[in-house]
């Protein structure tokens, strides 16, 4: 075996130079793209050091083979339960530290190969779930505007069925990113540091002036506080729309037995987009889509679309018959 292979220290610093130097320095990534990658190494250390019986710091290149990540990745969806999306994440954070490996240290060229052999594991994509507007309309219906939670909750609401915003976007919103003036808007920063800006109504306008103006709130102050002035969280958002919906349930029945996140009112808001006439590449903008291939799904996701394509073909005329097998194997297959 290659000394490079055997020797801890070129381990470490290799991974040391892939944050520090790969993804900092050179292709200067997001930090939120850092602590993905992060996360996954280290769980895959902690993993490493499980089943190999030894620290990190003893770790080495010759360690880091096939064989160590597809039981990690098992690992993962067995005793993590980490659905198929979280495991190839992690699978794709450790190829772009292979693909590193493969150019700065030769000798690990074969272990690096085999590792890229490993394929992503397809899975089900589901339907795109989204809401009616009634049910719409009963969600931002049930915040108490008396109290204080509940004015900031039928902001929270507006902004995410106005919007399209991911849930990360909407928590990171600061007072500074609103332009309440003459055409008013939010700038929305997205992932990989892609910023969009997206119109908002009037009434939105309205109801976030009058936030603005009871709250004190200063322009690098995040619009969407916890109790403490800091930034809402994701579980915090989520927890606060189901207890929207538990709410919304009595005036609004069909929204009972729906699973809604914050996610659901992103789609809700493309779904409405779409039947409304508004061009695929325009929601593709509005939801800060790299390709409106992505936003093709929702097209999928409207029956009622589909419905209106189907009535505009005349079905054809042709005499029924029914199939009857001829042969006693062809019955037993027909009959599995």
């Amino acid at each position: 075996m290659n000394p490079l292979l055997a020797n801890p220290v070129e381990f470490a610093a290799l991974l040391q130079r892939f944050f520090a130097e790969r993804l900092l320095q050179q292709q200067a990534v997001s930090p939120k793209t850092v602590a993905a990658y992060r996360d996954a190494f280290r769980l895959l250390l902690l993993y490493a050091e499980g089943r190999l019986c030894k620290p990190p710091t003893q770790m080495t290149l010759g360690d880091f083979d096939a064989e160590l990540i597809l039981g990690f990745l098992s690992n993962l969806e067995i005793e993590r339960h980490n659905t198929v999306r979280s495991r190839n994440a992690r699978l794709a954070a450790i190829r772009a530290f292979a693909r590193y490996v493969a150019l700065q240290c030769p000798p690990a060229l074969f272990l690096v190969q085999r590792i890229l052999a490993i394929p992503m594991k397809r899975f089900d994509k589901p339907l795109l779930g989204f809401l009616t507007r009634d049910e719409v309309l009963a969600l931002l219906a049930a915040p108490d505007t008396g109290t204080w939670y509940g004015r900031r909750d039928r902001i929270l609401l507006t902004l995410l069925y106005n919007t399209g915003a991911r849930v990360s976007e909407l928590i990171g919103i600061r007072v500074r990113d609103l332009a309440l003036d003459a055409i008013p808007s939010v700038c929305l920063h997205g992932k990989g540091r892609k910023q969009r800006t997206v119109p908002l109504w009037k009434e939105t306008a309205g109801d976030i002036r009058h936030w603005l103006a009871t709250t004190g709130l200063q322009p690098d102050q995040p619009l969407l506080p916890n109790r403490w002035g800091r930034p809402m969280t994701r579980s915090n958002v989520a927890e606060r729309i189901t207890r929207t919906v538990g709410t919304a349930m009595h005036p609004c029945p069909s929204l009972q037995g729906k699973t809604i996140s914050p996610h659901t009112l992103r789609h809700t808001t493309a779904m409405h987009l779409l039947q409304a006439g508004v061009d695929i590449s325009v929601i593709a903008l509005w939801l800060g889509h790299e390709s409106p291939v992505t936003t093709h799904g929702y097209i999928e996701a409207d029956l009622a679309m589909k419905e209106r394509a189907l009535a505009a073909i005349r079905p054809p005329d042709i005499r029924r018959t029914r199939y009857r097998p001829t042969d006693a194997l062809l019955k037993f297959l027909q009959a599995l």
